[in-house]
């Protein structure tokens, strides 16, 4: 007797023993999984940019720069276009800041800009995005880039995308499973994006799975297991997703940790190194084997960025200094888990 069909669910990743390549589900065919492997003989660059100045309680057009690769301080880039909390994403070439709010009416703006990692300079003006909304998150692999979720003024689930490589308008790609701002962390693989708790309007535990490269609604991944649900940070290389701090309903230093391409719920991965926490506070960015903390409210504003190893867990270590105490940031890397 045969057995009756099985569905298969869109994003879906096997391993093809023939080809000895990941392919996942769009629909009606399985894809292969492409990555990029840039040339990061320089290291990997980390950026850090917008949010609000202390002691000013301003918000900030202000963008950064390190190399995560070796520790040390960040220096200046140079500018945003609009002062405001922005989302990011980006390739291994360009950084894309998205939406956010400027802290000051109006509270709300639609404005994307980008710069090229590999130099400094000012920001060029890349297009709208679809609505004006501030508490957005994004992610992206090469190619693409999505922006969701955040107060416009209600609470939204839309997801909207570019494409990263050509200026112009976000466009419709579909909605996240609940509205929601204020996420605790998003972080992506070249095929999935990972969008973790929220604010819906009350706070949720729950973990959005975003198909990058195929139009359409998120689904569940799983649950945030062992901390807070709100306003902490993600980053990912292209297998391990990391969640840290967060408020909501209470303050953390815990990171947690998912396997991607893999749906399960949260697990304890390590500790920062101070609950660096409060009010949607702070930013993390990654090279493919080392994760990086920056700024954030501990309880005050401060310039601490911290690391971690990928592989490894464990407690965050001092990486050196931002440029001035600062919160309510965005980062981007050229070697993030969207790439590859």
């Amino acid at each position: 007797m045969s057995l009756p069909p099985i569905e298969i669910p869109l994003g879906a990743i096997r391993f093809n023993s023939d080809s000895q390549k990941l392919e996942y589900w769009i629909g009606d065919a399985w894809m292969q999984v492409k990555t990029f492997s840039p040339n990061l003989d320089g290291g990997v660059r980390g950026i850090y940019a917008g949010g609000v100045n202390t002691p000013s309680g301003n918000s900030s057009n202000e963008i950064q720069y390190f190399n995560i690769s070796t520790q040390g301080d960040a220096a200046d880039f140079g500018d945003l276009t609009v002062a405001r909390m922005p989302s990011s994403m980006g390739s291994n070439t360009r950084g894309v800041f998205a939406s956010g709010s400027p802290g000051a009416g109006p509270y709300y703006t639609n404005h994307m800009d980008y710069i090229t990692i590999s130099s400094t300079g000012e920001c060029i003006d890349f297009g709208d995005n679809e609505p004006k909304v501030s508490g957005n998150f994004s992610v992206s692999n090469q190619t693409r880039g999505l922006i969701a979720g955040g107060t416009a003024p209600g609470i939204t689930n839309a997801i909207f995308h570019i494409s990263i490589a050509t200026t112009g308008d976000s466009k419709d790609f579909g909605d996240l499973t609940a509205p929601r701002n204020d996420t605790r962390g998003a972080c992506a693989s070249p095929v999935r994006g990972l969008v973790f708790g929220g604010v819906t309007p009350s706070s949720t535990i729950d973990i959005d799975m975003i198909t990058i490269p195929t139009l359409g609604n998120a689904t569940k991944f799983g649950e945030i297991v062992h901390a807070s649900t709100e306003r902490g940070m993600g980053c990912s290389n292209s297998v391990r997703g990391l969640v840290a701090g967060g408020q909501t309903p209470t303050t953390t230093s815990f990171i947690e940790t998912v396997i991607i391409a893999t749906q399960s719920d949260t697990v304890r991965f390590g500790d920062l190194q101070a609950s660096n926490v409060n009010a949607g506070t702070n930013a993390a960015t990654n090279s493919p084997t080392r994760a990086v903390f920056s700024g954030g409210q501990a309880p005050s504003d401060t310039n601490m960025m911290q690391s971690i190893e990928i592989a490894s867990g464990g407690t965050a270590t001092d990486f050196g200094d931002l440029v001035r105490a600062q919160r309510a940031g965005a980062a981007i890397s050229n070697g993030h888990g969207g790439l590859g």
